[in-house]
């Protein structure tokens, strides 16, 4: 996250704050207050299922989180470095996203934020900054753009581990000559225009945000799980490597199915709501398209023969790990 993104959040909060404190009275007459948090209707003033509404966008922002684990092969330290930023993730969410929208609740009432604007913007207009407003519109277009960098990284090294391992075309593995993959680094960029096509198909900018973000979200989910998955037969395969790990997942295998059971309760929370229940029912469309690939790809014979390998020296490790 950018240095000024997280000054301007702390501003935020700040400011917020003070407003709080000294109970600010909006033009509209809303007053600030810790007591908006449940007032007018309690902590669910539209029912439980508004609150499992939005968990879809919840998950949405949390999509890249495990670049933390690709960036390994890069990192410089990665046993100092990656715990400490995997450790410092609950303390960015509990800043960047509960306390900062509990004190823009608490200044302004929750029926008083306008979906069509940000709330961030919209408190610093109220508490008489116009200038703090227009910075943070310019903070929101520096961190979308920061994160399409991010995601545009991690797509296109992922495109070039693919096509390393023969599961993606061969002139998408090659290195220029700053070491960058530029096939699919451009590759990945030319999947960006897809936005276009449904930020004009659509009749709002939110109904394309919300399809788009359904299905990241869906997409991610998988991802996720196959994470999990991958070290629960780590654990069970690997268990002397898992010993020697200094920086272990707190919880191991219990939480890993926590969370699987958790993603059952997203999917059940996406047939809520039609505009989700849409992303929802489109997104297989994705995996018979994958399916469909790689049916193609493992026939071919360079494929098959790396694959027959692989397994040998499966088998092999797992023989060594018996004896």
């Amino acid at each position: 996250m950018p240095l000024f993104t997280v000054v301007a959040i702390v501003s935020l909060i700040i400011v917020g704050i003070v407003m709080v404190v000294s109970g600010f009275t909006a033009p509209n007459g809303a007053t600030s207050g810790i007591d908006n948090l449940w007032n007018d209707g309690g902590m669910f003033p539209t029912g439980f299922m508004g609150f499992v509404a939005g968990f879809q966008i919840a998950v949405f922002a949390f999509v890249g989180i495990e670049l933390v684990g690709t960036t390994a092969a890069e990192a410089k330290d990665p046993e100092k470095n990656l715990p400490k930023a995997i450790n410092s993730i609950p303390i960015r969410v509990l800043l960047f996203y509960v306390v900062a929208l509990t004190v823009i609740i608490a200044v302004t009432p929750w029926r008083e934020i306008s979906a069509d604007k940000s709330p961030f913007v919209a408190m610093f207009t109220l508490a008489g900054l116009g200038i703090a407003a227009s910075v943070i519109n310019f903070v929101v277009l520096t961190s979308a753009a920061s994160s399409a960098n991010s995601g545009i990284y991690s797509t296109s090294r992922m495109v070039f581990g693919l096509a390393q391992e023969g599961d993606a075309p061969r002139a998408l593995g090659k290195l220029n000559s700053r070491k960058v993959p530029a096939n699919a680094l451009m590759f990945s960029c030319i999947f960006l225009l897809a936005s276009l096509i449904l930020l004009f198909s659509g009749d709002s900018v939110i109904e394309a945000f919300t399809v788009v973000t359904t299905i990241s979200a869906l997409l991610f989910m998988f991802v996720w799980t196959i994470i999990l998955a991958s070290y629960m037969v780590y654990r069970k395969r690997r268990p002397h490597l898992h010993e020697a790990s200094k920086f272990k997942m707190p919880g191991g295998i219990v939480m890993c199915w926590v969370v699987l059971a958790f993603f059952v309760f997203i999917l059940w929370a996406l047939t809520t709501k039609d505009d989700t229940l849409q992303a929802l029912v489109v997104t297989p469309i994705w995996f018979v398209v994958l399916g469909i690939a790689w049916a193609i790809i493992r026939r071919r014979p360079a494929h098959r023969a790396r694959y027959d390998a692989f397994k040998s020296e499966l088998d092999a490790s797992r023989q060594n790990g018996e004896k």
